[in-house]
């Protein structure tokens, strides 16, 4: 069995005893999870470099990870089904008893509905915590129990100077196996695209200097620039490097997990699972993944690596939710990974985390490399899948090409699979009625515009069950409502290029109207067909050619803006259905901070005049809120109308409804 022991040391009561629909109250565990897996087997030789990691007596493959689970205090009052809410970069929802002051809206569903909600380390890179969840997996070495030695490309960019740098901030860096810099390559730039100048090897050491070149410290896992590095350029260092992590085991431990939760009631040395109850069959009936951002990215590439079929060939997830993945995969599954860093257009543009063909769901053909593939194409165990993405994923990480092939041809949504659109939203959020205030700058202070904010959908066990409403909470019950009951999903409302949804870059320039201070970008993020040399594929595997090369390049395209300059589309959130302003999915880097270069994962918010005159005078082709809804009455009506339309369509909760025109009756819109 791959999971050999899972010991709880931790169980408390869960939001002060509070007790969630009749389910109960919930408690919260925390552990430790002990696996082994076996090379040899089918399912498992996929993972890079797992032939080379250290085996026990066995043959086998060990390694640990922590793991946080909220359960029904009496199991047999819950559903019988599994939400393993996959963590981001090791912050999980599921944290210490000190962080339940504030459930997500999200997760105040699932306890409401009875699910048991897991979570396990699978970031192999993380600094081990007690509050992130990182596990601890095995090194690759040579047959002879020498380092292996291969060449890693990173790239650095910086809010303020600085002089010094770790190779990666926050995370365990890969050291170098060689610090003569003569051995090393680093370049900067200008801006993301813009022709690499290099640093000589003389002007930068592998080493700490916060104070300038005179207080060198050498390390093997530290960068020192003498002249310091500057929030107006790009840096790029490609360096020799030696232990690298069998990161691919990022999949296995998820799998694993989630297979003896769901199959199994005790483990192998006897001890009760946490779920096991004297109820006849296994302790689970369904089991569902969720993941956001890299996380969602993490579950593209689960699915596609055929790791939702266990070692017994058993389905692990009947259904996915997937919170904007874009056409990305994580790329764990590679010698000398990182699975934090991200391609997007302003940095690590050629970075493996990249949308490489098969880019969807369903298989289909990439007309530029013949590659007849897809994520999901073994009907016996994949899941359903739910697919939510933001206009920001557009513009950073190619998602048009989940339904328009590289050369602008239709590709179809399968039928297991439902692509859902947030017009308007950021990936970090969307300005609205209920959104907190705007980040004047951007999270990092970078961008031109006003940025939207944070999402927020937190709320206090004192009022307990009036969540903020989000997509989130109604896409949990859609899911489970599809799997378990088999009632069909709202249709797919994703934009399109036959509908006219998608444009090309200059057809959106031409199509934003004309906004004194909110100009559209004259950038996007591009793709190019990548060569990473010839141990390099769509499952991932060791880069030998970087940077790589670039082949030929994608067709791309971004959603349609309307005469706001909000994209169109179907069941648009509130934001976008009943504006403030305009919301996109993208902003800009300001003067100092690579000018021109979109601003990373944020997008913009320029609101709406108050009254005609005022919008005259600033010149503004926008209608004002006085036009749009004459008074504070017409505002609640509208937003009353929205929301009416969307709980039909079934993408927002009745109680959610009612928390909208609520604060849509409190609000100050439009009044005297």
């Amino acid at each position: 069995m791959a999971l050999t022991r899972l010991v709880i040391d931790r169980r408390e009561p869960f939001a002060g005893g509070h007790r969630w629909g009749t389910a109960g109250s919930y408690e919260r565990l925390a552990g430790t999870a002990w696996f082994e897996v076996d090379p040899a087997a089918g399912c498992n030789r996929v993972i890079c470099n797992l032939d080379k990691a250290p085996r026990n007596a066995g043959g086998k493959v060990e390694f640990s990870a922590p793991v946080f689970m909220l359960k029904p205090a009496d199991v047999a009052k819950g559903n019988r089904r599994i939400f393993c809410d996959i963590n981001n970069r090791g912050n999980s929802d599921l944290g210490p008893v000190s962080d339940a002051a504030k459930v997500n809206g999200q997760v105040a569903q699932q306890l409401r509905m009875g699910f048991t909600l897991v979570d396990v380390g699978w970031h192999g890179d993380g600094i081990p915590n007690e509050r992130q969840l990182f596990p601890d997996f095995p090194l690759a070495t040579l047959a002879d129990g020498q380092p292996i030695v291969g060449r890693v490309r990173l790239e650095f960019s910086v809010p303020a100077p600085v002089f010094s740098l770790p190779l990666a901030q926050f995370w365990r860096a890969y050291e170098t196996s060689d610090t003569d810099t003569a051995g090393s390559t680093l370049v900067m730039r200008e801006r993301a695209g813009a022709d690499p100048v290099g640093v000589p090897p003389d002007k930068w050491a592998f080493g700490t200097c916060q104070d300038g070149p005179g207080t060198v410290r050498p390390s093997t896992t530290d960068i020192c620039l003498f002249e310091g590095f500057s929030p107006d350029r790009l840096y790029e260092l490609i360096y020799p490097a030696k232990n690298p992590i069998v990161m691919g085991l990022a999949y296995a431990v998820t799998r694993d997990l989630v297979s003896f939760l769901r199959y199994r009631k005790e483990d192998d040395t006897g001890t009760p699972s946490p779920l096991a109850s004297s109820a006849a069959g296994p302790p689970a009936r369904l089991a569902y993944g969720y993941g956001a951002s890299s996380t969602g990215m993490y579950l593209r590439e689960f699915l596609y690596l055929g790791f939702n079929e266990d070692e017994e060939g058993r389905k692990v997830f009947d259904g996915v939710f997937i919170n904007t993945g874009g056409a990305n995969r994580l790329f764990a599954n590679v010698e000398f990974a990182h699975p934090t860093f991200y391609s997007a257009q302003d940095g690590h543009q050629d970075a493996v985390a990249n949308a490489y063909a098969p880019f969807t769901f369903g298989v289909s053909r990439d007309p530029l490399t013949g590659l007849e593939d897809g994520i999901l194409k073994r009907p016996a165990t994949d899941p359903m899948v739910i697919e939510a993405v933001d206009e920001n994923s557009f513009w950073t990480w190619k998602n048009s090409l989940q339904v328009v092939d590289g050369r602008g041809g239709p590709i179809p949504i399968p039928e297991n699979v439902r692509l859902y659109f947030k017009a308007g939203a950021g990936h970090l959020g969307i300005h609205g009625l209920m959104s907190p205030p705007l980040a004047p700058n951007g999270f990092l202070g970078e961008c031109r515009y006003p940025a939207q904010a944070l999402n927020s959908s937190a709320f206090n066990p004192a009022a307990i069950e009036r969540s903020l409403p989000g997509l989130g909470g109604a896409m949990v019950v859609v899911l489970d409502e599809w799997v378990a009951r088999g009632m069909a999903p709202p249709d797919s409302n994703f934009p399109t290029r036959e509908e006219g949804a998608l444009v090309t870059l200059e057809e959106y320039r031409s199509l934003f109207p004309k906004l004194k201070a909110l100009e559209p970008p004259t950038v996007m993020a591009e793709l190019s067909v990548l060569d990473f040399g010839p141990d390099f594929g769509p499952a991932g595997g060791r880069m030998t050619v970087l940077p790589p090369r670039r082949g030929e390049a994608y067709e791309l395209f971004v959603p349609r803006p309307d005469a706001d300059g909000i994209a169109v589309g179907k069941h648009r959130p509130i934001e976008a259905a009943v504006p403030l302003g305009t919301n996109v999915g993208w902003n800009i880097r300001r003067e100092g901070c690579r000018a021109g270069d979109l601003c990373g994962l944020e997008g913009s918010f320029l609101p709406f005049a108050r009254t005609r005159q005022e919008r005259l005078a600033g010149s503004d082709p926008r209608p004002s809120l006085e036009e749009r809804y004459r008074d504070h009455a017409g505002f609640v009506a509208a937003v009353r109308a929205a929301v009416r339309e969307l709980v039909d369509a079934r993408f927002m909760l009745a109680a959610d409804a009612e928390a909208w025109i609520e604060a849509a009756e409190q609000s100050d819109v439009l009044v005297p």
